[in-house]
């Protein structure tokens, strides 16, 4: 073992004992059965949709128990780092509602920092402890060494590592290491591992329950090039710190962690911590063919949760469906019933989950449903703010207005549309009603009038027109209250639904078209096609869809201005 004057002399005169960290981060007071669990993301790449189903299950966890749920953000990879993306993951967790109890860049908290590179003594405090212990060593070999060794071992089929033959600096005499630490040379800080020939260890997963696996044999590395200005500690040692001082006591991690699990609880053992418990999340899965595979960062778009605040799903929808993936059973239950319930590890499967768009798209589509007009109002505001400015200058200039289109979706007594399942359909939707969004309406000879003569379709829509102005003389927009859309009564003289729509049956009669369904059914040899051959003239020229929400309805939104601007334009 190096002479303690020796190890000390290899760090700061004024570094604190591990007794002082843990007389700092004290132990939390919480009730009994309550978890601390955290979300550790490294920045060095966008925020994968898996990472923020690995949150919201870990926050679930804790906040269903009483406990508190905590963001470290894991930077020791310095080369690997990308710039704003410790930034951003507060920013992201908060969009889905899924925000810390602490942690963050800019975090409060009593057991913080909580950025890794702001925690660089408490790390070395312990590494220095294990070299006091002799359970740590340096190393000297440089990558040309360790080079051949990992050369030699795939050649002999053997572990990559270090260890036994191919770990010199292991056996390396303490005045000989200190020679060598003395003039300088660089070196790396291993983690003495207990076993030269590993056995197997068992350990329970709270989801996987009892594992066995071959336990770690391998001198890992604990600190990193005593070169760097700053030497930082590797990720193995640095989370087994930081999880015992900020008192977690459920890691709720991905599934590509389950191998190092050996290696962290020797860790734990070699520090004297009491380790926590841990759950391994299978990762989502993508259909692809009758196979199915990893979801990619690389090929699929999905995978970045960015995709699915550019998409404007609403995070309560997101986060009802990332529940579901955990635990099948609240998947087909409300919103609200899912986000209220708890999330139990017991009821999560060790095979990944499959990432379903199209189920997403049915959540998010009921939970749209279920808004107000002006819940729904707020929400695709502050999403078109963000995502789409022109939609959103316009909906904050007119709200009366987008009330009102909101509202022609859900009628008085009628189940409400569901034509929305994300904030990025409102505009392809709903945009017509506004006329900067919708601009001219299709030419008579557009395809979407059915295939009509283009002088069949301006005629009947200058025969509407006149109609409108001259038999229907009351603006259908009066009696709409200017704040909120909806009626606030019959005003005198107002079109009527059936006044409306008896004027387009007379219309359709007028060309030869049947009045009704039922006389198009009964002889439709007498006719020239059914009534909404008709209708359908109308609804393209203010709508510019052959779907839409109720004409009449449609109509009382956008005014007699409007309705006859558009009805002209296509009549010429």
């Amino acid at each position: 073992m190096l002479d303690l004057s020796v190890i000390n002399a290899m760090f700061p005169p004024d570094l604190p004992e591990p007794a002082d960290w843990e007389r700092r981060f004290r132990p939390r007071t919480l009730p009994e059965g309550a978890e601390v669990t955290r979300f550790a993301p490294s920045p060095t790449g966008h925020l994968h949709i898996g990472g923020l189903y690995t949150a919201a299950v870990a926050r679930a966890l804790a906040h269903q128990s009483g406990g508190v749920h905590v963001l470290r953000v894991e930077d020791t990879d310095r080369s690997r780092e990308v710039a704003g993306a410790a930034e951003e993951f507060s920013r992201l967790l908060a969009a889905f509602g899924l925000a810390p109890d602490e942690g963050g860049v800019t975090g409060a908290g009593e057991w913080g920092p909580y950025l890794q590179s702001e925690r660089r003594d408490v790390y070395l405090s312990h590494v220095r402890e294990l070299l006091r212990q002799d359970r740590a060593y340096p190393c000297f070999c440089d990558k040309e060494r360790l080079a051949r060794s990992a050369e030699e071992q795939r050649a002999g089929r053997s572990p990559i590592g270090y260890y036994g033959r191919w770990a010199p600096c292991r056996t390396l005499a303490p005045e000989e290491a200190a020679r060598r630490i003395a003039s300088g040379e660089p070196y790396v800080v291993r983690f003495r591992c207990p076993y030269e020939f590993p056995g197997r260890v068992r350990f329970t997963d709270r989801i996987r329950a009892a594992v066995t696996m071959q336990d770690n044999g391998n001198d890992i590395v604990l600190l990193k090039s005593s070169q760097e200005e700053l030497p930082l500690p590797t990720y193995h040692f640095a989370h087994v710190v930081d999880d015992h001082l900020m008192r977690v006591s459920l890691v709720v991690r991905g599934e590509e962690w389950l191998s190092s699990t050996p290696v962290h609880l020797q860790l734990h053992a070699a520090l004297g911590f009491d380790p926590p418990a841990y759950a391994h999340l299978a990762p989502l899965m993508k259909a692809e063919g009758p196979s199915r595979r990893k979801l990619s960062k690389r090929k699929d778009p999905e995978a970045s949760v960015d995709y699915y605040l550019a998409a404007g799903y609403p995070p309560a929808a997101v986060q009802h469906y990332l529940r579901g993936l955990a635990n099948i059973r609240l998947m087909d239950v409300p919103t609200a019933e899912a986000l209220a319930a708890p999330v139990r590890l017991d009821g999560m499967r060790p095979s990944g989950p499959l990432l379903d768009l199209p189920k997403l798209h049915s959540l998010s589509r009921e939970f749209i449903a279920s808004l107000s007009p002006e819940e729904l109002y707020g929400q695709l505001l502050a999403w078109a703010e963000e995502y789409d400015p022109e939609l959103g200058s316009v909906l904050a200039r007119q709200r009366g207005l987008a009330l009102a289109a909101v509202a022609a979706g859900r009628p008085e007594g009628a189940p409400a549309r569901k034509d929305l399942d994300r904030w990025s359909c409102f505009r392809d939707r709903y945009g017509f009603f506004f006329a900067e969004l919708f601009g001219s309406p299709p030419a008579a000879d557009d395809d979407r009038y059915g295939g009509l003569e283009p002088d069949l379709v301006r005629r009947i829509a200058g025969e509407f027109a006149a109609t409108f102005a001259d038999e229907l003389t009351a603006d259908p927009a009066v009696g709409l209250d200017a704040a909120s859309g909806t009626a606030s009564g019959t005003a005198s003289g107002t079109a009527s639904s059936a006044e409306w729509y008896g004027a387009l049956r007379a219309l359709a009669e007028r060309h030869g078209h049947a009045p009704d369904t039922a006389s198009w059914r009964r002889d439709p040899e007498r006719w020239a096609g059914p009534p909404r051959a008709v209708a359908n003239v109308v609804r393209v020229a203010l709508t510019g869809a052959t779907r839409s929400p109720d004409l009449f309805a449609v109509a009382r939104a956008l005014g007699r201005d409007e309705v006859l601007r558009r009805l002209t334009a296509v009549a010429g």
